[in-house]
């Protein structure tokens, strides 16, 4: 009896052992790291100028109980038609800030950029065979992503990507019922931002590619077998339909099309503009795809015919658009990682050190810990890019009548000064729509008398960025005074005799 208790608890200890040894493990200790430099990132990122709309809308859903299809927040559009195509994600943040307040916030944001890495870092390994290699995959992504890190729909939107080439890679390389993953998948990806459609695409593309087989010097196409094409190809119209699944139907598929295809609505919006090399991420754009292709050529490495067509496809997407940098870095990391995973010898268990990886770990979670802001910081980094104390000024002498407001202050005033609707925010498609933007444009570029858009909307008080060149002429504008002014903004108002006639 002794000697098969002994036997049992030897067996017992064996298995506590490699429990303890994969939860410090290397990979996981790397994950930790990939977490840490998450909450540095991130850590200034607070008052991104769009958080404020989606939390206004997520808080109109959650307290109302209907997703709205029209505009309800400015006083130019007239209540336009508006598709509500973050509603999901949107209520999720709202709901996040009901429990924490702008602690809860940031520590969503901290949670998914590393979901996002972590996440990148899996598909990296898994990809490449080799979890040392995928290191830099996860910093590719995190490189790239600092274009877009933020409390905003994309986040999830991005998640959900590399979800997705999560699943097309074990449907494509394990058991290809993995592919009825998609169809759960852009069923939830269509409520929560539109880069679904980017998902879908690069489903097509895959499926696409399956249909070839040859090998032409480095480039080589694998075909599939009959029966995982079809498979891929169910799953694919499967997900089509699952994209029916939302408020709207077929307009809110188109939407994200639609909306890249609008170059006038694009063309004003920085983070829409073709890719300039201004910062260093235009010029890694440029390193990673020369990298990528001088390994085929100088190593004489195989270049995948799928993943030729996917970075095809990342970088169109990025010299259209510097904000898809993001999904860049996402699609051409795996393939990186697998063409120098020979660089570097693979992950052996045996010869890891679980107690160094466990100190490494636990600093991890320290810095990371004492990284995150705390709530007075949140507030100063709100009141650094808001213009706070203007809101509080204009409660405080109760301003009324039409407001005209800086574009990037929108945002913040439809989430604090709700009583009175906004000129133009964050919404492009919305104001492009009416025109609102080309006018807003205009007049903000000092490309027309200032006087026809304030008489146009009857104007009774804007409030402007510091920064704002129209600041320099509202002062010397007759009938209109400065009335408030502080290293963020600064608030004119009309005088009663200059009141524009009705």
């Amino acid at each position: 009896m002794n000697t098969v208790l002994s036997a049992t608890d030897r067996t017992e200890s064996a298995v506590n052992v490699t429990a303890l040894r994969r939860i410090f493990s290397f990979p996981v200790m790397l994950a930790g790291l990939l977490a840490m430099l998450a909450v540095l990132t991130v850590r200034p990122r607070f008052a991104d100028p769009d958080m404020w709309w989606h939390l206004k809308t997520g808080e109109v859903i959650w307290t109302t109980h209907t997703i709205p299809t029209t505009d309800l927040f400015s006083h130019t559009t007239n209540h336009h038609a508006w598709i509500p195509h973050e509603w999901l994600s949107q209520v999720l943040i709202y709901g996040v800030y009901r429990l924490g307040g702008y602690t809860g916030l940031m520590l969503w944001l901290c949670v998914f950029t590393a979901a996002l890495l972590i996440a990148g870092y899996i598909l990296c390994s898994l990809y490449s065979g080799n979890s040392k290699t995928a290191l830099l995959g996860a910093l590719t992504i995190w490189l790239f992503g600092t274009i877009g890190f933020a409390i905003r729909p994309q986040m999830i939107g991005y998640l959900l990507l590399i979800v997705e080439l999560l699943v097309l890679h074990l449907g494509q390389t394990r058991n290809r019922r993995w592919f009825f993953g998609l169809p759960p998948l852009f069923a939830i990806w269509i409520n929560c931002h539109g880069s679904f459609f980017f998902g879908l695409g690069l489903a097509g593309v895959i499926l696409f590619s399956s249909y070839f087989n040859f090998q032409g010097g480095s480039l080589v196409a694998t075909g599939w077998d009959p029966r995982r094409r079809r498979t891929m190809t169910l799953a694919l119209i499967l997900s089509v339909a699952a994209s029916f699944l939302n408020p709207v139907g077929v307009k809110m598929i188109l939407y994200p099309m639609n909306t890249m295809l609008d170059s006038a609505m694009l063309n004003p919006v920085t983070e829409w503009q073709p890719l300039q090399f201004s910062d260093g991420r235009s010029f890694a754009f440029l390193g990673v795809l020369g990298c990528i292709f001088l390994l085929v050529i100088v190593r004489r490495t195989e270049l995948l015919w799928r993943e030729l067509l996917v970075l095809a496809l990342g970088a169109w997407l990025a010299a259209s658009h510097v904000r898809m940098l993001f999904v860049f870095g996402i699609l051409t990391a795996p393939i990186l990682s697998r063409l120098i995973s020979t660089s570097w010898d693979a992950y052996d268990s045996e010869r890891d050190r679980p107690l160094a990886n466990a100190v490494l770990m636990a600093v991890s979670l320290l810095v990371a810990f004492l990284a995150f802001p705390n709530h007075k910081r949140l507030e100063t980094q709100v009141e650094e890019h808001s213009p706070v104390r203007a809101v509080e000024f204009i409660k405080a002498h109760h301003l009324s009548g039409p407001m005209l407001n800086d574009w990037d202050f929108g945002g913040y005033l439809i989430w604090a000064a709700p009583e009175h609707p906004v000129f133009i925010d964050g919404r492009a498609d919305v104001f492009e729509e009416v025109g609102v933007m080309g006018e807003f444009g205009k007049w903000a570029q000092l490309q027309t008398d200032p006087n026809m858009l304030l008489d146009k909307y009857q104007i009774s008080f804007c409030v402007l960025s510091r920064e704002s060149p129209m600041i320099v002429v509202l002062r010397l504008l007759p009938g209109w005074k400065e009335v408030y002014s502080d290293h963020v903004s600064a608030i004119f108002m009309r005088s009663v005799a200059s009141s524009p006639r009705g």
